[in-house]
């Protein structure tokens, strides 16, 4: 009992499980009818997943016995899985008609550092979405997914939430041969096709941060006067250095349902 109630990684869900499992179903079927197939993960997964993978600092996980640690970033299981079936490519049914594999998840995410902040939770839900395929060049993969997975959060926010004013911020990180260049062939192409506040098309903030390559994007809502993020995503490497091929590509995504469903 005196562990349990010191430990603040053991305590259940504070919210209305219903409403938030029925807000899980809700989304998934709306990412289904964007073509990605849902996935239920383990909850644990291979030691260094998260580490080695992206980078993430190991004291953010709680490691386990037999190789495994916490799972502590959903995207990072669904890459490892992605390219674990593009490496031995047996399961035919996981490659879409345009060469590329979709999967989406919800997870309960299990971090274990501490903020001492009472909005920073031991454990939280997100819904992930991860993109996998091969550069067709003109940078038409990266255009499409970033777009795709833009429209499945517009979709959630104004057919779930009834949210419509939405901000969508980018940043420009490097990773590209021509940075510059690739982060504006893509918001040219996403102020052509996407309709919806930009805030910073012509201006996006840069960054040295190395977790993402070439842009990466923030989602906000505005309630009560007030700007919220709810949701973020990016490019990464993962796959590319997962199955050494340079011509791989990948765009990860995550949202903070837990959030939303407030």
């Amino acid at each position: 009992m005196k562990l349990y109630e010191s430990n603040r990684f053991v305590k259940p869900f504070s919210g209305m499980p219903i409403e938030l499992l029925q807000l899980e179903l809700d989304i998934l079927k709306i990412a289904q009818s964007f073509f990605l197939k849902p996935i239920e993960l383990s909850p644990v997964v291979t030691l260094g997943t998260c580490s080695v993978i992206a980078k993430a600092n190991q004291n953010k996980i709680i490691s386990a016995l037999r190789g495994t640690e916490v799972l502590a970033v959903a995207t990072n299981a669904l890459a490892l899985h992605i390219c674990s079936l593009k490496r031995n490519i047996k399961d035919k049914e996981s490659v879409d008609v345009d060469n590329k594999m979709r999967f989406c998840t919800f997870h309960r995410h299990v971090r274990s550092q501490n903020y001492n902040n009472p909005g920073s939770l031991p454990h939280f839900k997100l819904f992930c979405m991860v993109t996998a395929g091969s550069d067709k060049g003109s940078y038409i993969f990266e255009k499409e997914n970033i777009l795709e997975h833009l429209n499945v959060y517009k979709t959630v926010f104004k057919q779930l939430i009834g949210v419509v004013d939405m901000k969508f911020k980018f940043i420009s990180i490097g990773g590209y041969t021509d940075s510059d260049g690739f982060v504006t062939n893509i918001l040219e192409y996403l102020l052509e096709n996407l309709n919806g506040e930009i805030s910073n098309l012509s201006n996006p903030s840069k960054s040295d941060n190395q977790y993402y390559k070439g842009l990466q994007f923030k989602i906000y809502v505005n309630l009560n006067g007030m700007d919220f993020e709810v949701a973020y995503g990016g490019f990464v490497d993962w796959s590319q250095k997962l199955l050494q091929r340079k011509k791989e590509r990948m765009l990860i995504s995550g949202l903070g349902v837990e959030r939303l469903l407030k």
